[in-house]
């Protein structure tokens, strides 16, 4: 574990080597889970706001998952998540082919939008959670993504390289600056796996 200030990150998110690679994983991200994305409450009230932009781009059923549940639900864990076309892919996805992508983010894209996508999503496979004293940082490995860690090894790109504009959207530009000294020289120690 690496300790910066009060934001503690796992060593995977500097050892390990991470590209998406949606041709090959088909992004299933936004496919399977226990639940739907995580959101924080502004996030939620984002959604709301800006839905009748967003719904264009969304499928018939997810269109109506959230016409059913709402633009955003309370989940097992009491948490604020996007609703589920059934209990599988999130109600925002979109289809290009057999790839799921999401129809907030092409929204944002096309400039319908200022909101790019949830936090939670822009940092997948990284999950940042708030305690009382401290923030962690961790990377979750998960089989899903074995596209995207032999195309990561390929061009030799970590995870926090990776996910660069999310992490300094989470954490801020003077942390994240933080972070890659870190990385450098502990893999300069030897420290770390190369």
């Amino acid at each position: 574990m690496l300790r910066i200030g009060n934001t503690i990150f796992s060593f995977d998110i500097l050892e390990k080597k991470f590209i998406c690679n949606l041709p090959k994983c088909l992004g299933n991200c936004c496919r399977y889970g226990d639940s739907g994305a995580p959101l924080s409450a502004s996030e939620a009230d984002i959604l709301e706001g800006i839905l009748d932009r967003v719904s264009p781009y969304l499928r018939p059923e997810g269109r109506a998952a959230i016409s059913e549940k709402g633009s955003s639900v309370t989940d097992f864990e009491n948490e604020k998540v996007t609703p589920l076309i059934g209990n599988e892919e999130c109600a925002y996805t979109a289809k290009k082919g057999n790839i799921f992508l999401c129809g907030i983010e092409q929204a944002w894209s096309d400039g319908k939008i200022s909101f790019r996508k949830p936090l939670s999503c822009h940092l997948f496979p990284v999950r940042i959670k708030h305690y009382s004293d401290f923030i962690a940082v961790n990377y979750e490995e998960l089989a899903i993504c074995s596209p995207a860690r032999i195309e990561g090894n390929r061009e030799n790109i970590y995870v926090y390289e990776f996910l660069k504009e999310p992490l300094i959207r989470a954490l801020g530009d003077e942390l994240y600056n933080e972070l890659c000294i870190a990385a450098k020289e502990l893999r300069k120690n030897n420290t770390l796996k190369k």
